[in-house]
């Protein structure tokens, strides 16, 4: 028989379509769900969207419909959905859940469902690691919800995307000293590589830098370049900078732990190229304890972005050092803030915008949804470039873990397409106390 799958709310709200990706499998909506949907239906971000969202669907579902015995039917090919109303704990387990919290409300209801249908398997459905164990420890089946999670091998090959290949010092030569510093494909490789694939070969002790150009079926130099008086200091840095100040790769991921130079390159790519686009937009999401969104706090516009651009504002503080007070460079850098060209601003206020001729880059883009990321990205016009950075490792959302979140889909994704680089930066570069403090700590 079908089985039965109890959602909790942060299901509904990391996918609004999860009841569409079941099955034939029955799905059961305990009404604390639709109690906590509502507390989110007001507000811009990403988890109000799909609380909404959500909500349509299920009025669309029951227009005109009854949710009878077995509930309605979700569509072809798909089971049945029921809202079950709130029951509560059996003694057994009245006094081991004692708080009236709606986590307890949800898997009371998850245990019910269960225990009124003992022919069939009945799970619990959540992302709240402790709202599993609970279950667990409750003897109720408990499971994440997988279908967006990327697989570990998947997950590591984003960090080993870079291939240490050996070819004929000859060849190597070619790449590194020859006349157009670029060798073909076959000359390193039995198969052709995807599109950007990255390489480092060893020369008598250096390492050489090189890039598969799928356009041109030729594995060319990575260069050291300099941009806006930054410069690379080690490989993968190279590798960044080079795909950040190429015209032709659109799309670029950085990810890498705190301190590696992320913003930094991507920000001074940006200024160094600021004459081939209309404005450069610099953003990030804004995680508010909560789920509130950014206008309950305090103050005008400019004093509520205030916290979530000074990090930006650091990375730009760096790039002005680089110049002498007063010089031209230092005053360029100036006059673009003043005229807006180089905008700074939360993701919250970037929404509804067309993006064209503009270099976007989004800061912390590891607390981003899959959906949110492919909503920015499809606002792209006619010559735009985007760079997402961030720490999977590092996320302050509740519903989004390493495997789940918007970056990591983007590099699962998008690799292996050419208009798509992803790097993944090892070192840190801030200072040797942080550098140390990240390995130790």
């Amino acid at each position: 028989m079908a089985k039965i799958f109890v959602l909790d709310t942060n299901i509904i709200l990391h996918d609004h379509q999860a009841i569409k990706h079941f099955q034939d499998n029955d799905l059961v909506i305990p009404i604390a769900v639709i109690e906590e949907l509502d507390k989110f239906k007001k507000g811009n971000d990403a988890l109000s969207y799909n609380a909404r969202a959500f909500m349509r669907e299920i009025n669309k579902l029951t227009d005109k419909k009854e949710f009878g015995p077995k509930g309605i039917p979700l569509g072809k090919r798909l089971g049945n959905i029921k809202i079950e109303p709130n029951h509560p704990f059996t003694p057994e387990f009245a006094d081991l859940f004692r708080d009236d919290i709606q986590d307890h409300r949800i898997l009371s209801t998850a245990m019910w469902v269960r225990d009124n249908n003992p022919d069939r398997f009945v799970a619990l459905v959540t992302k709240d690691i402790n709202l599993r164990l609970k279950a667990k420890a409750a003897g109720m089946p408990a499971q994440d919800y997988l279908r967006d999670r990327v697989e570990d091998e998947t997950l590591e090959g984003l960090e080993h995307e870079v291939l240490f290949a050996d070819a004929d010092p000859q060849v190597v030569q070619q790449i590194a000293y020859g006349q157009d510093n670029s060798v073909p494909w076959k000359d390193v490789s039995a198969k052709e590589p995807r599109p950007n694939q990255l390489y480092k070969f060893d020369l008598g002790g250096t390492t050489v830098c090189a890039r598969y150009d799928a356009e041109y079926k030729r594995i060319v130099l990575v260069r050291s370049k300099e941009a806006c008086g930054i410069r690379p200091r080690n490989d993968e840095q190279r590798f960044a900078m080079d795909a950040c100040l190429n015209p032709d790769i659109p799309l670029v991921s950085l990810t890498g732990g705190a301190g590696t130079g992320k913003t930094l390159i991507a920000l001074a790519a940006a200024l160094e190229q600021e004459r081939d686009f209309d404005q450069i937009i610099l953003s990030r999401p804004t995680v508010v304890l909560g789920g509130q969104d950014i206008g309950f706090l305090p103050g005008d516009q400019k004093s509520k972005m205030s916290p979530y651009v000074q990090p930006l504002m650091d990375n730009l503080d760096v790039i002005r050092r680089c110049f002498k007070p007063g010089s031209k460079q230092a005053q360029k850098i100036d006059a673009l803030l003043r005229e807006e060209k180089l905008l700074i601003s939360p993701l919250a206020y970037i929404r509804g915008r067309s993006l064209g001729k503009v270099y976007f880059i989004v800061d912390e883009a590891q607390n981003l949804t899959p959906h949110e990321v492919k909503t920015i990205i499809t606002r792209a016009g006619e010559g735009t470039k985007m760079v997402f950075t961030g720490d999977i490792f590092q996320i302050d959302q509740p519903y989004l873990d390493q495997w789940s979140n918007g970056l990591t889909h983007l590099g699962e994704k998008m690799t292996g397409q050419p208009l798509f680089q992803h790097i993944f930066l090892r070192k840190g570069e801030r200072s040797e106390l942080s550098d140390i403090a990240a390995k130790l700590l």
